[in-house]
């Protein structure tokens, strides 16, 4: 559905037409998200940040008040928001897959440079013929087609590198507004491709189950005796109080569209719907007395990165969590 959102038109009809719309849409998705697993959820889209988008953003804010203020814990607050996420997709018209996070991989060769390699495997095929034709007696005539069809093909193969110079320049300029470290980082040294057999799984998952997660004795010297006996004087913290402010600042200074945890959720869509400040910040007070968060929030998901060319050698791999 694609909501024209005519927030300063003077036909108060249409205007309130319009958010009843708008306020449907957001209680369906809320209710069709709601109960469904973190794995099932689909892929929220990177949607472009015009005028219109923003406005169906400031819409929907002050409708999810309701909904968070009936919200009991952390993930229920979750699911609201990323219900409103599903919500705001589908007014915009962005392509939202409803099939979980499995979504269709692209090829990776692009339709373009598919169809101008097939125009060139077929010049190819028709060079050989002629040559194979030229013996025959029209010389000058099937000589010259085959130096057209040189020229085309280089032609085409010109049009290929630069098409795909184009393409490099657009997908750095994108990850510079997406993620500048990640691009300085491939611009230092290249990536390593992990084109060779990878590990065996149930060998990496005691590996590195045998670093992180097995209980470790170690020999305290008499050292953390004069440490202990330092911190003794030294004046408790003050408890910490965590404000809607708190929580705004450090939504603000977050990457907009960095990749998401389990939950899906942007920090784009926290910085949209500001209603939520003041729910998450007092839901993250009472996890901090509590002294227990959701498992939402200490669940990862691990990417194993090969250092290396040799990508069969569990200790040559990096463990960086999502």
């Amino acid at each position: 559905m694609d909501l024209p959102v005519v927030c300063d038109s003077d036909d108060d009809e249409m205007v309130s037409h319009e958010l009843e719309q708008m306020r449907s849409i957001l209680e369906e998705a809320i209710l069709e998200t709601r109960s469904m697993p973190l794995k099932n959820r689909p892929r929220l889209p990177r949607i472009p940040l015009s005028k219109r988008n923003q406005a169906v953003v400031r819409t929907l804010n002050p409708m999810l008040v309701t909904y968070l203020e009936a919200s009991r814990d952390l993930c229920e607050t979750d699911s609201v928001l990323f219900g409103a996420a599903v919500a705001a997709c589908r007014i915009i018209g962005a392509k939202l897959p409803m099939a979980g996070r499995a979504t269709k991989q692209s090829s990776a060769i692009p339709a373009w440079r598919k169809r101008i390699e097939d125009r060139i495997a077929k010049a190819r095929t028709l060079i050989g013929r002629l040559i194979s034709f030229r013996s025959a007696g029209y010389y000058a005539e099937l000589t010259e087609r085959i130096d057209d069809l040189k020229q085309k093909i280089a032609a085409w193969g010109k049009r290929i590198r630069r098409f795909t110079e184009r393409s490099r320049r657009f997908n750095q300029n994108r990850l510079f507004q997406s993620d500048q470290r990640r691009l300085y980082k491939s611009l230092e040294r290249p990536e390593v491709c992990g084109a060779g057999p990878g590990p065996d799984q149930s060998n990496t998952v005691a590996f590195w189950r045998g670093l992180w997660s097995e209980p470790v004795n170690h020999s305290e010297g008499p050292w953390t005796e004069v440490v202990a006996s330092q911190c003794a004087s030294v004046t408790p913290m003050d408890p910490v109080i965590i404000t809607p402010d708190d929580v705004a600042e450090a939504v603000r200074r977050a990457p907009n569209w960095k990749s998401p945890g389990l939950d899906g959720l942007h920090h784009y869509r926290l910085k949209g719907f500001m209603v939520c400040h003041a729910v998450l910040a007092r839901q993250f007070q009472e996890a901090l007395n509590q002294k227990s968060l959701p498992s939402l929030f200490t669940t990862g998901i691990t990417h194993l990165v090969p250092k290396d060319q040799v990508t069969t050698d569990d200790s040559t791999t990096d463990l960086p969590h999502k």
